[in-house]
Formats: structure tokens, C-alpha cells, sequence
């Protein structure tokens, strides 16, 4: 593991290490193998902190919360405010420096696993800038994610104890994929991903062709359809599909409307068609969601 830096804790600060028969257990645990923290801590107002890894052995996730630093990644230089989250992959060389003027203020966790790098991908990191902070904004939420985590270093090493940090890891991390495209520009890839999605939820009435967004994307219709699927892992008409679905499920739910006035509502003339695309989506039949649902 990527041992922490051997900045001089002041009060308030924390750094826990987990002990190598832990780190040992959570690396072999079917329940904790592909996701686990190694160590993790809070430094407040770091002045003087700094780091250098030529090839660290595990992956990094820093959230700043006050202050600035400078950060390498490889080759790209980066300027980290309070908000950013930046994520420092295995085996890429990096170093970073707090403001001596602005300390910052951060949470970090070293941690391991073979999601590591899917959840470097499922943060939609663009190719052409692999390395870059993510603004995520002051989050009381992450904060306190964060807290739970560092309650870990309290467990007197009990073994259940430990193994749930895991699961905490994973919470806290599958949070910050959550509240990422809500906080930040979507213009990934060259894509708004939040202007075409927003374009679909306003027209779950009627028919969209993948040419229509492509053209509002100002894209290619390949590498509109590409880009769109790197980024939600699903093919446009899919996910508009999908979204036509929800919001099915939500009428059925919410309101006496008949099948046929549901299906028209979405769109489909023909209830029978879309009483099919529904069972192919949900598994069961408009009807039976609604039996269901209703009790």
C-alpha cells in the first residue's frame, strides 16, 4: 500500500492506517475484495502538507473542503479548491501541495480493489483530460459520508466492524458518482448530457429519432450514439425507452388512467405495443404492475 504523508498532525486531524491482518482479510472477503479502504484521514488546514508517489499501489480519492493546493497527475497540472474531489489512479505518478497562503482542508482515502477502475471510468473522465478535479461542491452529505468512514479508526479492530467500512467506502464513492452530474457542467466528451436528457423528459409524449438529438448535440449520429453510451452505458432510444417507462410506472402509481389512456399519453396509438414494450422493460404487464403496486 501508498503509505499516507508524515504531516505532523494537529488537533482536530486524523489518519488511520488499516493493520496489515485487516487489509489482509478485506483484500480475500468475497463481500469486500472488489472495493475496500486501506487508509483514510482528515487534515484540517494543512499548512506545509505535501506529497510525492513516483507509481503509488493504490488509487487516491481527495475532497477538498477549505482552502487550495497544486496537484501533478502524470503530466497534467491542476489547481484543487475547496469542492473538488480528485481521484489519483494506481500507478501514475503524482505529487500535490497545499496553498501556503490558503491551506487546504481535505478528507482522503487510499483504497483498493478491481471497481477501482470502473469507478474511475463511471466518473465520465474525458480521454483527451484523463486527469481533473471534479466539482462537487461543499456537501454536508459527503461530509458526512466521510465521518462514518473515519469512525472506523473506534472499532478496537472488531472484525465485523471493519468489513462494514467497505461498505461505507462503497456508499460514499457511489455518492459522488450521484451528486457529480447534478453539481457539475455535463459537457463531457463534447456532450451536454443534460440539455439531451432534459430535451427527452420534456418530449416523453411523442417520438424522438436518434437523428434529432444527434443534430440538437451537434453531432455526428455515430458519434453521438457512441459518446451518449460511454458516458450512461445505454444506447439513446434505449434510455429514452426507459425514461418512457418511469414515468408509465408513475401514472400507473399515481392515477386512475386507463391503459390505453397511459399508452396515448406516452406516445403509442397502438396500447397493445406499448403494453409489450412495458412487460420487455419491467417484466410484467402494465395491468399486473398495477395489481401489484396497489396490493
Amino acid at each position: 500500500m501508498s503509505h499516507p504523508s508524515d504531516w505532523p498532525l494537529p488537533q482536530g486531524s486524523v489518519r488511520f492506517v488499516m493493520p496489515k491482518f485487516i487489509r489482509d482479510e478485506l483484500k480475500t472477503h468475497p463481500l469486500t475484495a472488489s472495493l475496500y479502504p486501506v487508509s483514510f484521514g482528515y487534515y484540517q488546514q494543512a499548512l506545509g502538507h505535501r506529497m510525492c508517489r513516483d507509481c503509488p499501489d493504490d488509487w487516491l480519492l481527495i475532497y477538498c473542503t477549505g482552502g487550495e493546493a497544486q496537484a501533478r497527475v502524470a503530466e497534467t497540472l491542476l489547481k484543487v479548491q475547496a469542492g473538488d474531489v480528485l481521484i489519483l489512479p494506481k500507478g501514475v505518478a503524482h505529487e500535490y501541495q497545499t496553498s501556503e497562503a490558503t491551506p487546504w482542508t481535505l478528507y482522503w482515502v487510499h483504497f483498493e480493489g478491481e471497481l477501482a477502475s470502473l469507478l474511475f471510468d463511471s466518473l465520465s473522465y474525458e480521454s483527451e483530460r484523463p486527469y481533473r478535479c471534479l466539482s462537487v461542491g461543499i456537501s454536508a452529505r459527503l461530509m458526512s459520508e466521510f465521518a462514518s468512514l473515519l469512525e472506523a479508526r473506534n472499532t478496537g479492530y472488531r472484525r465485523h466492524a471493519l468489513l462494514h467500512t467497505a461498505s461505507q467506502m462503497r456508499q460514499l464513492l457511489s455518492y459522488i458518482t450521484l451528486v457529480l452530474p447534478v453539481q457539475t457542467p455535463h459537457r463531457r466528451q463534447g456532450l451536454d448530457l443534460a440539455s439531451i436528457q432534459a430535451h427527452m423528459q420534456a418530449n416523453l409524449h411523442t417520438r424522438l429519432e436518434v437523428d434529432t438529438l444527434a443534430e440538437q448535440a451537434n453531432l455526428s449520429k455515430y458519434h453521438f450514439i457512441h459518446r451518449y453510451k460511454a458516458l450512461t452505458g445505454l444506447a439513446p432510444i434505449q434510455h429514452f425507452l426507459q425514461m418512457k417507462i418511469e414515468h408509465a410506472c408513475h401514472l400507473l402509481d399515481q392515477t386512475s388512467l386507463s391503459i390505453s389512456e397511459i399508452s396515448y399519453a406516452l406516445g403509442y396509438e397502438d396500447s397493445y405495443y406499448f403494453s409489450r414494450l412495458f412487460k420487455k422493460v419491467m417484466g410484467l404487464a402494465p395491468t399486473a404492475y398495477r395489481r401489484i403496486r396497489r396490493g
